[in-house]
Parts: C-alpha cells; sequence; structure tokens
C-alpha cells in the first residue's frame, strides 16, 4: 500500500522566521505578521492543501550568542521582533473549519495554572482544533528577562516539564467530571458542585492546591506536540507527545531520531505507530524543474550569513562569530539545544561555519527540496520509506508564496499518487489525526489523573455545600 504524506506547515508570528535575510525579497509577505489578514489568509490556502495544521513556533527571549551580542538578531529581524502565538488561535479558527493550530508555548516561563484557562479556552474557541507544542526553552536571554537568574540545566529544564504536565492533566482531565455542567435552568443550577474537586498538587516545582478555572473543553487536553530531540527530550516525547517534531539534515539521521523515539514509546507502554512524527523541510517547486532551480538561486541572493548564525549560535549555544568562514564545527557542550550540536557537530558529515550559514540560510536545520511537482514528490516518499517519518513540517522561504506553490504543485501530484489526503476526517484535531476520540488515549499518562481518587491529594473534597 502507498504510505499516506501528512503536512504541517511551519511558521511562526514574526518576521522571517527561519529564512534570514529573505524578507526584503519583493515576493515576502512576512512583515504583515501583524495582521491578522496574513494569518486567516494563509490559513485557508493550508486548508485548501488539507495540511494537518499550522505550528507557530514561538521563543522567549532574544538570539545574542552570536558575537556576544543582539546587534545582528535585532537588524536582520531574527525572530524580533515577535508577537504572542497563542492569540492566533481565534483568528485563523474564524477562517477556517478543519485545520489544526499547533501552539507553542513553554514550560518554563508560565505558571501552569493560569496556562491551562489559556490553553482550555483556545480548544473552547476552535471547538477542539488547537495543540499545544510543548518546549521548555534554550535561552538564556528568556530567563532573564522573566526575573530568573538564569536558565536552568537543560536536563532539569525536562524535570520541571514532566511536573508541569502532570498539574495540566490534573486540572484539565481530572478537576472537572464528565456531566459536572449540568445547566439545569429549572434547578437554577449550572454546574453540580459535587463533581468539580480540587487538585491538590504539591510538588517539587509547583503548588497548586484548588480547582481548574475552566469547564471541560473538547478535547480536555489539547493535542500534544513536541519537538526536543536530545536524549531526555525524546525520552519525554516517547512518555507525553502524540506528534513529534524534528529537524534532521541527512535521511540517516532522520531514521536514527525516527527509530529512536518509536522504541522510547513501545517501552513506555504506548503504540509507537500512534506516535506521528514530522520532519523539517522547505521544498522550492514550480511548473518545471528550471524555474524551480531558477527561484531557488533567486531566493539564495537574499540570505543573510550573519542574520544564519545567529540563529546557528542561539540553537547551539556556541558563538559561531568567534570562528573563521572555513572553520571545521567542533563539539562542545552547552546549555542550549543539545540536539543540534550532536548533529552538527558529531554527525556524518564535517560542516565549516560557511557551510553552516549557507544550510541553515533558507528554511533552518531541514534539508531544502528543489524540482518541479514529479521530483519532489519522489523525494518525500523515498523519505518516508527510508526512514518511517509520518510527514513534513514546512518551513517556507518566503511568505505565503512557499506555502502556495506546494498547495497548488506538490499536493496534487501526491494526492494522483494515493499519497496524500483528498479530505479531512471529522472532528477535532485528535480525531481527525488519529481516527479515535477526542481524548488522550487510556495508555497515556494523563489517564491516571482522570479519577480524582487516583491523585491522592491532601483535599479531594468537593466543593462545600453553603446552602
Amino acid at each position: 500500500m502507498t504510505r499516506t504524506i501528512h503536512f504541517n506547515a511551519f511558521d511562526m508570528n514574526c518576521v522571517g522566521h527561519q529564512s534570514p535575510g529573505l524578507w526584503a525579497h519583493p515576493d515576502d509577505k512576512s512583515y504583515t505578521y501583524k495582521d491578522l489578514d496574513y494569518w486567516q489568509t494563509l490559513a485557508r490556502t493550508l486548508e485548501r492543501g488539507i495540511f494537518d495544521g499550522i505550528f507557530i513556533a514561538d521563543v522567549i527571549g532574544y538570539y545574542d550568542v552570536y558575537k556576544g551580542s543582539n546587534f545582528h538578531a535585532i537588524q536582520q529581524a531574527a525572530q524580533i521582533p515577535v508577537n504572542d502565538p497563542l492569540q492566533l488561535a481565534a483568528p485563523i479558527a474564524l477562517a477556517t473549519e478543519h485545520l489544526g493550530i499547533g501552539i507553542t508555548a513553554s514550560t518554563s516561563f508560565e505558571h501552569p495554572y493560569t496556562f491551562a484557562r489559556r490553553l482550555a479556552t483556545a480548544d473552547h474557541h476552535s471547538k477542539g482544533r488547537v495543540g499545544w507544542n510543548i518546549v521548555t526553552s534554550y535561552l538564556e536571554s528568556g530567563a532573564k528577562n522573566v526575573g530568573q537568574t538564569g536558565l536552568k540545566r537543560h536536563d532539569n529544564r525536562y524535570e520541571i516539564a514532566s511536573e508541569y504536565l502532570e498539574v495540566i492533566y490534573k486540572l484539565l482531565e481530572g478537576s472537572w467530571e464528565e456531566g459536572a455542567v449540568i445547566r439545569d435552568s429549572q434547578g437554577r443550577v449550572f454546574t453540580d458542585p459535587s463533581k468539580v474537586h480540587e487538585i491538590g498538587h504539591k510538588g517539587a516545582y509547583f503548588d497548586v492546591p484548588g480547582y481548574g478555572l475552566t469547564e471541560p473543553s473538547p478535547q480536555r487536553t489539547p493535542v500534544l506536540y513536541q519537538a526536543g530531540a536530545s536524549g531526555p527530550g525524546k525520552a519525554f516525547a516517547a512518555e507525553h507527545a502524540e506528534c513529534v517534531f524534528v529537524a534532521a539534515p541527512t535521511k540517516s539521521v532522520l531514521k536514527a531520531h525516527v527509530a529512536e523515539i518509536r522504541q522510547k514509546a513501545a517501552a513506555a507502554g504506548r503504540d509507537p505507530n500512534a506516535v506521528k512524527i514530522y520532519t523539517l523541510i522547505t521544498i522550492i517547486t514550480d511548473e518545471t524543474e528550471a524555474k524551480a532551480k531558477a527561484k531557488f538561486e533567486d531566493y539564495k541572493q537574499y540570505v543573510s550569513y550573519d542574520g544564519s548564525l545567529v540563529f546557528m549560535s542561539g540553537w547551539s549555544g556556541i558563538d559561531f562569530g568567534q570562528y573563521a568562514p572555513t572553520d571545521v564545527i567542533q563539539k562542545v557542550e552547552t546549555n542550549a539545544i543539545h540536539s543540534f550540536v550532536e548533529h552538527i557537530a558529531g554527525g556524518d558529515k564535517s560542516w565549516t561555519i560557511e557551510e553552516l550559514a549557507k544550510f541553515g540560510g533558507i528554511g533552518g536545520l531541514g534539508p531544502v527540496f528543489v524540482g518541479a511537482a514529479d521530483q519532489v514528490a519522489d523525494i518525500l516518499q523515498e523519505w518516508v520509506a527510508d526512514t518511517d517519518v509520518d510527514g513534513f513540517n514546512i518551513a517556507y522561504a518566503v511568505t505565503p508564496g512557499s506555502f502556495e506553490d506546494v498547495v497548488n504543485h506538490i499536493v496534487p501530484e501526491l494526492q494522483k499518487r494515493g499519497a496524500y489526503p483528498t479530505a479531512y476526517k471529522p472532528g477535532t484535531l485528535r480525531e481527525k489525526l488519529f481516527g479515535q476520540g477526542p481524548y488522550l488515549p487510556k495508555n497515556h499518562p494523563a489517564d491516571q489523573y482522570r479519577d480524582i481518587e487516583a491523585f491522592k491529594c491532601a483535599k479531594t473534597a468537593p466543593l462545600a455545600n453553603v446552602s
């Protein structure tokens, strides 16, 4: 059987996202990120292309590792300025009927009690089409600007994230029972107090004694995405994530990634094939190979060398500005994104600083596929067959043009081959992706928090009757 390929669109509420310098291209409209019209028009285009969703990245902080300054980040609009991603959920939901809306939010900078309400609100407003991309953050500048003395150690950030998820599950899965909201106008009872419970959470990092603030949303806990690819990140994803985003420069690196994530999911008692894995790519395509190659050559003229190394330095924690362009990258232990350092400095290719800047100049850390629709479709099917990946997280060179090209050229070609959906499944985002119910499945860690007795809290009594 021909395997179905899945697409997500990778964007961010900022200029240029991961193609530094291309904001200056005359076809690029990313400077209109401030306008809801941009997001709603893009969302309609993606829905026409039967994309699983739009995945909106985010960072708290700014990139100041390169040359020890944020000068080039600000000058080249390298993810600064950047607006809040969660506020895009409602306008995108209003413009579409099926498209999933993946929102990035960090467990390092916002308390889980308030975030649980924001997340559930978005799930209500979208009628169950929201996903949460769980990140732990990697920028020292972000930690310092929210009053922390500095970024916590890499592995410790995942310890905090695990407890953060526990609080979220308790609030969204267990605090309000099914049927708590009865809306009995005759008896003047909107919610049955006996079915709303304190969670009584007291942990190493969070103290949350009380009740969830929202009634259950269509998915209760929105679809869980995760993009960590280090050892602790993969273990965290294997336990919690339903969709995993990875960035691999080569097929060999990707194949190892996918196999490890599925193996760890199985070890955690989950169905390894129920975890959807998407890898980062950028597609440059047109009606013919010649036109696609010409387009790619045109785009490359706009790539910012400094802007690219701003990202590479920020992601790795290594100041690449201190080296000559011809220097070969060496592995260095840092407190940033461990997987980046492992794959670039410890992979199956040696990289010079200049090669890295050029590679990451369009689309970030994923490969760029250039060609006519049939050529790119061949590559995508080959990568799926050789690596066991489920789909692709598609970054742009210019927006919305890169996404429009994929929808107009690549999607019809894959559909013709029987390798891409022709319609959405009904229901919430979770139902569309997995074809089962709207809630997290029974074998997920969240299930243990659906029974209030399982909390073993100090306070599990229902609300007091004061009548």
